[in-house]
Protein backbone atom coordinates (compact mmCIF):
# COMPACT_ATOMS: atom_id res chain seq x y z
CA UNK A 1 0.00 0.00 0.00
CA UNK A 2 1.29 3.45 -0.88
CA UNK A 3 2.83 5.51 1.92
CA UNK A 4 0.38 8.32 1.17
CA UNK A 5 -2.38 6.13 2.60
CA UNK A 6 -0.58 5.49 5.88
CA UNK A 7 -1.22 7.15 9.19
CA UNK A 8 1.97 8.34 10.88
CA UNK A 9 1.68 5.27 13.11
CA UNK A 10 -0.32 2.16 12.23
CA UNK A 11 -0.20 -1.43 13.43
CA UNK A 12 -1.94 -4.72 12.75
CA UNK A 13 -2.86 -6.53 15.97
CA UNK A 14 -3.04 -10.32 15.88
CA UNK A 15 -3.10 -13.01 18.53
CA UNK A 16 -1.97 -16.50 19.36
CA UNK A 17 -5.59 -17.66 19.33
CA UNK A 18 -9.13 -16.41 19.72
CA UNK A 19 -10.35 -15.02 23.07
CA UNK A 20 -6.88 -13.99 24.24
CA UNK A 21 -7.43 -10.23 24.52
CA UNK A 22 -6.80 -8.72 21.08
CA UNK A 23 -9.62 -6.22 21.45
CA UNK A 24 -8.60 -5.35 25.00
CA UNK A 25 -5.01 -4.67 23.89
CA UNK A 26 -6.06 -2.91 20.67
CA UNK A 27 -8.33 -0.57 22.63
CA UNK A 28 -5.63 -0.08 25.28
CA UNK A 29 -3.16 0.92 22.57
CA UNK A 30 -5.63 3.55 21.38
CA UNK A 31 -6.10 4.91 24.90
CA UNK A 32 -2.32 5.08 25.35
CA UNK A 33 -2.05 6.94 22.04
CA UNK A 34 -4.72 9.42 23.07
CA UNK A 35 -2.73 10.19 26.23
CA UNK A 36 0.21 11.03 23.96
CA UNK A 37 -1.92 13.61 22.21
CA UNK A 38 -2.46 11.57 19.06
CA UNK A 39 -5.62 11.37 16.99
CA UNK A 40 -6.43 7.66 17.21
CA UNK A 41 -8.81 5.31 15.41
CA UNK A 42 -9.42 1.57 15.64
CA UNK A 43 -10.58 -0.74 12.86
CA UNK A 44 -11.85 -4.29 13.37
CA UNK A 45 -11.27 -6.12 10.08
CA UNK A 46 -14.19 -8.53 10.52
CA UNK A 47 -16.48 -9.04 13.51
CA UNK A 48 -18.44 -12.27 13.99
CA UNK A 49 -21.14 -12.25 16.65
CA UNK A 50 -23.60 -9.35 16.77
CA UNK A 51 -27.09 -8.39 17.80
CA UNK A 52 -29.49 -6.01 16.07
CA UNK A 53 -30.07 -2.78 17.93
CA UNK A 54 -31.25 0.61 16.76
CA UNK A 55 -31.33 -0.47 13.13
CA UNK A 56 -27.77 -1.76 13.02
CA UNK A 57 -25.74 -4.79 14.09
CA UNK A 58 -23.79 -4.28 17.32
CA UNK A 59 -20.61 -6.21 18.10
CA UNK A 60 -18.88 -5.71 21.45
CA UNK A 61 -15.35 -5.70 20.00
CA UNK A 62 -16.24 -3.01 17.46
CA UNK A 63 -17.90 -0.91 20.15
CA UNK A 64 -14.80 -1.11 22.34
CA UNK A 65 -12.62 0.13 19.49
CA UNK A 66 -15.08 2.91 18.69
CA UNK A 67 -15.15 4.10 22.32
CA UNK A 68 -11.35 4.03 22.52
CA UNK A 69 -10.99 6.15 19.36
CA UNK A 70 -10.96 9.93 19.75
CA UNK A 71 -11.91 10.91 16.22
CA UNK A 72 -15.53 11.26 15.14
CA UNK A 73 -16.28 8.81 12.33
CA UNK A 74 -19.43 7.13 10.97
CA UNK A 75 -20.32 4.00 12.95
CA UNK A 76 -19.78 1.66 10.02
CA UNK A 77 -16.21 2.85 9.52
CA UNK A 78 -15.04 0.93 12.58
CA UNK A 79 -15.74 -2.42 10.92
CA UNK A 80 -16.66 -3.11 7.27
CA UNK A 81 -18.10 -6.56 8.02
CA UNK A 82 -20.25 -7.17 11.10
CA UNK A 83 -21.71 -10.68 11.01
CA UNK A 84 -24.46 -12.11 13.20
CA UNK A 85 -23.11 -15.56 14.05
CA UNK A 86 -20.23 -15.87 16.52
CA UNK A 87 -18.35 -18.47 14.50
CA UNK A 88 -15.51 -18.62 11.99
CA UNK A 89 -15.99 -15.50 9.82
CA UNK A 90 -15.97 -17.28 6.46
CA UNK A 91 -18.71 -19.63 7.72
CA UNK A 92 -20.77 -16.78 9.19
CA UNK A 93 -20.38 -14.74 6.01
CA UNK A 94 -21.42 -17.62 3.77
CA UNK A 95 -24.54 -18.19 5.86
CA UNK A 96 -25.49 -14.53 5.32
CA UNK A 97 -24.62 -14.54 1.63
CA UNK A 98 -21.74 -12.12 2.14
CA UNK A 99 -18.40 -12.33 0.33
CA UNK A 100 -15.57 -11.08 2.53
CA UNK A 101 -13.28 -8.93 0.36
CA UNK A 102 -9.80 -7.85 1.41
CA UNK A 103 -10.07 -4.81 -0.84
CA UNK A 104 -12.97 -3.51 1.24
CA UNK A 105 -10.99 -3.88 4.46
CA UNK A 106 -7.94 -2.18 2.95
CA UNK A 107 -10.12 0.69 1.76
CA UNK A 108 -11.50 1.01 5.28
CA UNK A 109 -7.98 1.28 6.63
CA UNK A 110 -7.01 3.85 3.99
CA UNK A 111 -9.83 6.24 4.84
CA UNK A 112 -9.05 5.99 8.55
CA UNK A 113 -5.37 6.60 7.88
CA UNK A 114 -6.26 9.90 6.22
CA UNK A 115 -7.86 11.14 9.44
CA UNK A 116 -5.79 9.75 12.30
CA UNK A 117 -2.22 9.81 13.56
CA UNK A 118 -2.47 6.29 14.98
CA UNK A 119 -4.58 3.53 13.42
CA UNK A 120 -4.92 0.12 15.03
CA UNK A 121 -6.22 -2.62 12.74
CA UNK A 122 -7.40 -5.62 14.73
CA UNK A 123 -7.46 -9.01 13.09
CA UNK A 124 -9.97 -11.74 13.88
CA UNK A 125 -9.20 -14.92 15.79
CA UNK A 126 -5.60 -16.06 15.34
CA UNK A 127 -3.19 -15.10 12.57
CA UNK A 128 -4.43 -17.51 9.89
CA UNK A 129 -8.21 -17.35 10.01
CA UNK A 130 -9.89 -17.94 6.62
CA UNK A 131 -11.92 -15.07 5.18
CA UNK A 132 -12.85 -16.95 2.02
CA UNK A 133 -11.62 -19.97 0.06
CA UNK A 134 -8.38 -18.31 -1.06
CA UNK A 135 -7.73 -15.47 1.40
CA UNK A 136 -7.05 -15.40 5.14
CA UNK A 137 -6.09 -12.85 7.80
CA UNK A 138 -2.39 -13.51 7.23
CA UNK A 139 -2.89 -12.48 3.59
CA UNK A 140 -4.71 -9.37 4.81
CA UNK A 141 -1.84 -8.44 7.12
CA UNK A 142 0.64 -8.89 4.27
CA UNK A 143 -1.40 -6.76 1.88
CA UNK A 144 -1.77 -3.98 4.45
CA UNK A 145 1.97 -4.20 5.05
CA UNK A 146 1.69 -2.86 8.60
CA UNK A 147 4.01 -3.71 11.48
CA UNK A 148 2.40 -6.43 13.59
CA UNK A 149 1.77 -6.47 17.33
CA UNK A 150 1.28 -9.97 18.72
CA UNK A 151 -0.99 -10.52 21.71
CA UNK A 152 0.04 -13.65 23.59
CA UNK A 153 -2.64 -15.12 25.82
CA UNK A 154 -0.77 -16.47 28.82
CA UNK A 155 -2.11 -19.97 29.34
CA UNK A 156 -0.82 -23.49 28.97
CA UNK A 157 0.78 -23.88 25.53
CA UNK A 158 1.39 -20.16 25.01
CA UNK A 159 5.12 -20.52 24.33
CA UNK A 160 4.55 -22.80 21.35
CA UNK A 161 1.64 -20.70 20.10
CA UNK A 162 3.66 -17.49 20.35
CA UNK A 163 6.68 -18.88 18.52
CA UNK A 164 4.64 -20.48 15.73
CA UNK A 165 2.64 -17.28 15.20
CA UNK A 166 5.77 -15.14 15.15
CA UNK A 167 7.32 -17.52 12.63
CA UNK A 168 4.25 -17.17 10.39
CA UNK A 169 4.40 -13.38 10.65
CA UNK A 170 8.10 -13.14 9.83
CA UNK A 171 7.92 -15.69 7.00
CA UNK A 172 5.58 -13.30 5.16
CA UNK A 173 8.11 -10.49 5.28
CA UNK A 174 6.22 -8.58 7.94
CA UNK A 175 7.77 -6.72 10.84
CA UNK A 176 6.99 -7.99 14.32
CA UNK A 177 6.94 -4.62 16.08
CA UNK A 178 6.28 -5.90 19.57
CA UNK A 179 4.28 -8.29 21.69
CA UNK A 180 2.01 -8.12 24.71
CA UNK A 181 1.68 -10.75 27.42
CA UNK A 182 -1.95 -10.92 28.53
CA UNK A 183 -2.71 -13.01 31.62
CA UNK A 184 -5.91 -14.69 30.46
CA UNK A 185 -5.48 -17.66 32.81
CA UNK A 186 -5.17 -16.49 36.42
CA UNK A 187 -4.16 -20.00 37.48
CA UNK A 188 -1.28 -20.42 35.03
CA UNK A 189 1.74 -21.71 36.93
CA UNK A 190 5.16 -20.18 36.27
CA UNK A 191 3.76 -17.23 34.32
CA UNK A 192 6.98 -15.24 34.60
CA UNK A 193 9.03 -18.17 33.35
CA UNK A 194 6.70 -18.46 30.36
CA UNK A 195 7.13 -14.76 29.59
CA UNK A 196 10.89 -15.04 29.89
CA UNK A 197 10.97 -18.06 27.57
CA UNK A 198 8.99 -16.17 24.93
CA UNK A 199 10.97 -12.94 25.35
CA UNK A 200 14.30 -14.65 24.77
CA UNK A 201 13.04 -16.21 21.55
CA UNK A 202 11.03 -13.46 19.87
CA UNK A 203 12.91 -10.81 17.82
CA UNK A 204 10.67 -8.04 19.13
CA UNK A 205 10.28 -6.06 22.35
CA UNK A 206 7.79 -6.94 25.07
CA UNK A 207 5.67 -3.78 25.20
CA UNK A 208 3.33 -4.77 27.99
CA UNK A 209 2.33 -7.28 30.64
CA UNK A 210 -1.38 -7.01 31.29
CA UNK A 211 -2.28 -8.79 34.55
CA UNK A 212 -5.37 -10.91 34.94
CA UNK A 213 -8.15 -8.38 35.41
CA UNK A 214 -11.35 -9.50 37.12
CA UNK A 215 -13.22 -6.92 35.06
CA UNK A 216 -11.05 -6.17 32.02
CA UNK A 217 -11.21 -2.64 30.70
CA UNK A 218 -9.02 -0.94 28.14
CA UNK A 219 -8.25 2.16 30.21
CA UNK A 220 -6.79 0.03 33.01
CA UNK A 221 -4.95 -2.21 30.56
CA UNK A 222 -3.42 0.80 28.82
CA UNK A 223 -1.50 1.59 31.98
CA UNK A 224 0.49 -1.61 31.52
CA UNK A 225 1.62 -0.80 27.97
CA UNK A 226 4.76 1.01 26.85
CA UNK A 227 4.42 2.65 23.44
CA UNK A 228 7.98 3.97 23.37
CA UNK A 229 9.44 0.91 21.56
CA UNK A 230 6.75 1.33 18.89
CA UNK A 231 6.89 5.06 18.22
CA UNK A 232 9.56 6.68 20.36
CA UNK A 233 8.54 10.04 21.80
CA UNK A 234 5.95 10.78 19.12
CA UNK A 235 3.29 13.34 19.93
CA UNK A 236 0.64 14.92 17.78
CA UNK A 237 2.63 17.63 16.03
CA UNK A 238 0.41 17.56 12.93
CA UNK A 239 -3.25 17.62 14.00
CA UNK A 240 -5.70 16.01 11.61
CA UNK A 241 -9.13 17.33 10.82
CA UNK A 242 -10.94 14.40 12.42
CA UNK A 243 -14.50 14.32 11.07
CA UNK A 244 -14.94 13.01 7.51
CA UNK A 245 -16.08 15.41 4.85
Amino acid sequence: MADALRARHAFFVTGTDTEIGKTLVSSALLHAGVRRGLVCAGLKSVAAGAIARGGRLINDDVEQLRRASNVELPDDWYCPYVLRDATAPHIAAEAEGIALDGNVIRAGYARMAERADLVIVEGVGGFRVPLNDTFDTADLARELGLPVILVVGLRLGCINHALLTAEAILSRGLTLAGWVANHVDSKLRHAEANIEAIATRLPAPLIGRVPHLAHPDAVTASGYLDLHPLMGDAVNDAPTTGAPH
